[in-house]
């Protein structure tokens, strides 16, 4: 465990060298408000790719867990699930479109952006979770710090040809390229080779425990990816700009954090009872919250001591860093407590959980983002650290809850 541990590890230290990389160039090159548009569509896109699929994702990363020679059949399976949902992925981009985005942003690179996300990052993204699944953590470590690259490297290369002139429109399309080429180089090359095979029987004995985990994914990254859109709605553009630069930063600290969830989740599909002791469970969560708050703070510490290290654009976020010290901590517990709740097979319990966390969300949010324009420019990244806390302590309480109730039955995977 350790030794797979630290090939993800690995992948994570790679992923952050280069999300830094890719994170300066674009946020300098794109002007504070078209970062922050950006950034906010990027996170539609990632909400509505966990329609994409109707959540068909789960049995196939259950078979490559439980019995690898399944990923052909179950792949079929997610292919064929991906087609039925584009109708709903249009929709719902379309009401994303008209409702938050239509009067600060062209039609054009929004469908751009949305097909990185929901087409191409999501593409490798299954790639990773089936060799995940096969415990070939090395090849998930490396697609992972491939995709990053790419993207990188197409930052860099929009910097240092198209520039500033070029716009979020350039950027887009872009974007679009180093996804779909990172996407394609992971299926050619590191997707298990299996035949497709058409199993309708198996699908539809998955389908209720599918829906539920697509409804649960998009819950959590609603929930996660509100706060972008709601900055966006109140604040305006340049506002939802710094905001995503901190949020992006507070992102890097997850890294390492991700990779530690993903090991406890397998961990826990093979023993479900890793975590019955309260002084594990305890001991873990402060693990993850000490991991998460010294990895801002060091970050904080540094912009503190040097604001434009990572350019000028971001320097006018710097000041905020150390201002949401505890937001990573409790943002990555309320991550970590979902997966916990998926290992155990409570997707419904997850779903109810995690939509009760984005309407809490939603709600603390409006408050923060309203008293701050009163009290000031920066009294709302002081209240963040309000705003996670409390969704931190209703999803430990909901979490451990529903883990202990034993008279509810540990799904099975396939």
């Amino acid at each position: 465990m350790a030794r797979d541990y630290a090939k993800l590890l690995g992948g994570s230290g790679g992923r952050l060298v280069l999300s830094l990389a890719y994170f300066t160039a674009v946020a300098n090159v794109l002007t504070v408000s078209e970062f922050g548009l950006f950034a906010t569509a990027s996170a539609t896109g990632i909400v509505l790719s966990r329609v994409a699929g109707l959540g068909f994702v789960s049995p196939l990363y259950r078979s490559a867990t439980r019995k690898p020679h399944l990923v052909g059949t179950y792949t079929a399976g997610l292919l064929a699930a991906f087609v039925l949902s584009l109708p709903l992925v249009a929709l719902g981009a379309a009401l994303f479109y008209l409702g938050v985005f239509a009067g600060d942003m062209a039609l054009a690179p929004f469908a751009a952006i949305l097909a990185a996300e929901i087409v191409c990052w999501r593409a490798l993204e299954v790639v990773c979770i089936v060799n995940n699944g096969m415990n070939r953590f090395g090849r998930a470590s490396v697609l992972v710090v491939i995709g990053t690259g790419a993207k990188a490297l197409a930052a860099l290369a929009f910097a240092g040809t198209v520039g500033r002139e070029g716009g979020l429109a350039a950027w887009s399309l872009f974007y679009l390229a180093a996804n779909g080429l990172a996407a394609l180089g992971g299926i050619l090359f590191l997707y298990p080779r299996q035949r497709l095979r058409w199993r309708p029987d198996l699908y539809r004995r998955r389908a209720a425990d599918s829906i539920a985990v697509a409804g649960a994914e998009v819950l959590f990254y609603l929930q996660s990816e509100l706060d972008k859109l709601l900055v966006l709605s109140l604040g305006g553009p340049h506002i939802a700009g710094l905001y995503a630069m901190l949020m992006r930063l507070v992102d890097l600290t997850a890294l390492p954090v991700r990779s530690f969830n993903m090991m406890a989740v397998q961990a826990l599909m093979r023993r479900p009872d890793r975590l019955d002791s309260w002084r594990v469970r305890w001991g873990v969560e402060a693990g993850i919250a000490l991991v998460s708050v010294g990895g801002l703070a060091v970050l904080g510490l540094i912009l503190h001591a040097r604001p434009t290290l990572l350019g000028a654009n971001v320097a006018d976020a710097a000041p905020l860093v150390l201002m949401a010290l505890l937001v990573p901590a409790f943002r990555n517990l309320v991550e970590y407590e979902g997966e916990l709740l998926y290992a155990r097979g409570r997707t419904g319990t997850r779903a109810v959980v995690l939509g009760f966390l984005t309407l809490t969300k939603g709600a603390l949010l409006t408050l923060v983002l309203r008293g701050g324009e009163a009290a000031g420019d920066t009294a709302w990244v002081v209240g963040l650290n309000g705003v996670f806390a409390a969704l931190w302590l209703a999803s430990a309480m909901a979490t451990y809850t529903a883990l202990d109730t034993r008279r509810m039955p540990i799904a099975r995977p396939a």
